[in-house]
């Protein structure tokens, strides 16, 4: 078995899903958010931060364990590149978990809950910006795939 072509095949499957599962978050915060919807965010969301962790964890198996050296990586300026859109994501996604935890506690104890717009938003911007950052990553990718960043 080609262990590199799996790696390769289960990073790029991570990332698909890690897109996916953004994709519906973003889709789901929006003004009318509540009942069985808020419950979905908040299972969605968890998500989420998993399969970021799953994408982390196949991309260092990727980097140690691959066909290419892993010093490659580690001076390749587009690598950094790809890795600080990544790490911007992650910090982004913060306040809005932060946000969707405390709307899922308050509709246990308040039935038909429905989270304040102004928090709503403020979610949505981190959202968009979110989706900003992850515009980059495969430009990065692409650009470290061709050599560039050496």
């Amino acid at each position: 078995m080609d262990w590199d072509l799996f790696l390769a095949a289960a990073h790029h499957l991570a990332v698909f899903a890690l897109v996916a599962v953004f994709a519906a978050e973003f889709a789901l915060v929006r003004p009318g958010l509540a009942g069985p919807r808020l419950a979905q965010l908040a299972r969605l969301d968890a998500a989420y931060g998993a399969t970021a962790a799953l994408v982390v964890a196949v991309g260092l198996c990727r980097i140690f364990f691959g066909a290419v050296d892993a010093g490659y990586y580690w001076g390749n300026h587009a690598f950094w590149g790809k890795m600080a859109a990544f790490l911007i994501m992650g910090l982004l996604t913060i306040p809005p978990t932060l946000s969707i935890r405390r709307w899922r506690d308050a509709s246990k104890d308040v039935q038909g809950y429905e989270p304040p717009a102004k928090e709503i938003a403020a979610s949505r911007r981190f959202i968009h910006l979110q989706a900003g950052a992850l515009l980059l990553i495969p430009v990065f990718a692409a650009a470290m795939a061709r050599g560039y960043g050496s």
